[in-house]
């Protein structure tokens, strides 16, 4: 030991990049950091002073405290990478275990064998690609003895795992074709396509809220409107205690003044709090496209509301092309596309042979790096049902705020019959309580701009677009109720599609309505005269809808559907209620004449 210690400060050498065997890299890891500027400046010194090559060389053979402490740091890192790798396989087992919920059966060696594999397998595909690769690939040296008995099977179960994998995302594409069928309405005006409980309430295969919620039953319209000017005066305490008392009597999967009260009361509270546990918004869905079908299809069956809308806007559109050439709708807010596979099948059948079917997709634009992603994806789903229906078809998009779009950004040939649709969504373009010059006037100038030969409107007859919170949430929570009492009507409350559809055409806007202020609240509707009024100051009159399509209407709804529907007309205007309270209206228009 005193040997050992008996060592001059000068040999002690501290440059960097020598090519001795005590100061170079310990091992191939350690190498791959060559690449970088400074060790090359060093290594190409040291090329140029052979003396520090002989100095570094003398350093590691007779100086036996180099090679001691040498050998010490190579055995520390060699356990370190044994227990890191024992550590990391571990986590990463528990991991896949979760994943695949499956453990294998002890005692059985193949097994283990072979979830080891498929660990492997796992974790090979999560390897880096770019110049980590090189580090990667030598760090593989030193932990091969530990996996050695696992990579037979790791590239069995790899080839197994991509061919697994890949598949995955086409069948989802598959589903969902496959799904889209029910979009075909127009052949489901069955009798045994009605609903079941066309006079009574929805059946429900069991009694789950009423055991969850056993106390008597409250006023929960009283409680929420109690909560609200809390919330309001901004009585913190008072807040809260409602709200404790609300969520006592109150389920997500309850029945209708259940679901009000979750639902309001979670909108309140995001708005005391200013955090959201969903974030929402008028462009972007959580929900898959295969449940928006599924939901849609419960929801068609159900409610008529949105294939009444449809249905007036189709028929309207088809006697108007009777004669056409060429048919171009412009569509604005076109979402998914769910209007259209009927016409196409209409147009399919016309005398003469279908006419040349021209669509334009208008659409707000998503958030993210794809912004026209979803009205890309409605394009060709709308290409199959003209390809099925053999209907000549061309399709473009536009993905931008509406009030930023000019004429010059479509394409509108000359001697085209053109349309102009917007069905429930210009209630998503802020109007002038938000902007000074209203972008919703700015988007209904547009429409006169490109002078249709007809303009189908449809909305959401609300008056829940007040700048006051009170009166606006007082009419939110009218307009809500009837919403849930529809659906407690018609669906029983286990049907996943009533949740579905509730958080797709109910939380979202009232959520927007209750919880969010300004830009943020992107939910405005307004009543249907005050967009009568903006419709004819826009340059538009109004043009008598058919009789017989009203008569067609009325007859539908009442085979179909639940007897409290109401559908009637007031001149050019169709109206759809629950219960005597008007939920939507149609109207079509005509550019009128300019002076």
């Amino acid at each position: 030991m005193d040997a050992l210690l008996q060592v001059p400060v000068g040999g002690f050498r501290f440059e960097t990049g020598t090519s001795g065997s005590c100061c170079k890299p310990r091992n191939n890891l350690d190498s791959a950091t060559n690449r970088f500027t400074g060790f090359n400046e060093s290594e190409s010194k040291s090329q140029n002073n052979p003396s520090s090559t002989t100095d570094s060389t003398v350093c590691s053979d007779y100086h036996p405290v180099f090679k001691y402490i040498n050998d010490m740091l190579l055995m520390e890192e060699e356990s370190s990478l044994l227990e890191d790798s024992l550590a990391l396989q571990t986590a990463e087992r528990s991991f896949f275990d979760v994943l695949h919920d499956q453990t294998p059966p002890s005692g059985e060696q193949e097994d283990d064998v072979s979830s080891a594999g498929n660990l492997s397998s796992v974790t090979s595909l999560h390897q880096p690609t770019s110049d980590f690769t090189e580090i990667a690939n030598s760090n593989e040296v030193s932990t091969r003895r530990y996996r050695h008995r696992y990579d037979d099977d790791e590239e069995d179960d790899l080839e197994s795992g991509r061919r697994s994998k890949l598949p995955a995302i086409s069948t989802v594409d598959e589903l969902a074709e496959k799904l889209e069928e029910v979009l075909l309405v127009c052949q489901k005006n069955k009798q045994e396509e009605a609903t079941p409980n066309k006079t009574g309430r929805a059946k429900s295969s069991s009694n789950r809220s009423k055991q969850q919620i056993t106390d008597q039953p409250v006023d929960m319209r009283n409680l929420l409107m109690q909560c609200a000017q809390a919330v309001a005066s901004f009585d913190q305490s008072r807040a809260a205690e409602k709200l404790k008392e609300i969520r006592e009597h109150s389920s997500s999967h309850g029945d209708a003044t259940q679901r009000l009260g979750y639902h309001f009361a979670e909108a309140l509270e995001a708005r005391i709090t200013g955090i959201m546990t969903t974030p929402v918004s008028a462009t972007s869905s959580r929900t898959s496209m295969v449940d928006i079908l599924k939901a849609y299809k419960g929801f068609v069956q159900a409610c008529p509301t949105l294939i009444m809308c449809y249905y007036a806007a189709n028929k309207t559109i088809f006697e108007l092309a009777s004669k056409a050439t060429t048919l171009h709708i412009i569509d604005f807010g076109i979402l998914y596309g769910f209007q259209w596979p009927c016409l196409i099948q209409a147009l399919s059948t016309r005398e003469g042979g279908p006419p040349m079917l021209r669509v334009t997709g208008i659409e707000l634009p998503q958030p993210g790096f794809r912004p026209s992603e979803r009205v890309e994806e409605t394009g060709r789903r709308l290409k199959r049902f003209c390809d099925k229906f053999n209907v000549p078809f061309e399709y473009s998009f536009i993905a931008k705020k509406w009030e930023t779009i000019t004429l010059d950004d479509l394409v509108i040939n000359s001697g085209e019959t053109t349309v102009v649709n917007c069905i429930l969504r210009l209630q998503y373009t802020p109007d002038e309580t938000e902007s000074l010059n209203s972008p919703r006037d700015t988007a209904l100038k547009l429409f006169r701009d490109i002078n249709p030969e007809l303009f189908v409107f449809a909305e959401i007859n609300g008056m829940y677009n007040s700048p006051f919170f009170l009166t606006r949430f007082r009419e939110a929570l009218f307009h809500c109720s009837s919403l849930f009492d529809m659906f407690e009507a018609t669906t029983s409350e286990e049907n996943d599609c009533r949740t579905l559809a509730e958080r797709e055409l109910i939380i979202r806007d009232a959520m927007s309505v209750i919880a969010c202020e300004g830009p943020e609240r992107f939910a405005r509707p307004e009543t249907y005269k005050q967009w009568q009024v903006r419709i004819l100051r826009a340059g538009f009159r109004p043009a008598k809808l058919n009789k017989q399509i009203m008569k067609e209407g009325k007859e539908i709804v009442r085979q179909r559907y639940h007897k409290d529907f109401v559908i009637d007309n007031d001149n050019h205007w169709m109206f759809q209620g629950w219960k005597g309270r008007v939920l939507y209206a149609l109207s079509c228009w005509k550019p009128a004449k300019k002076q």
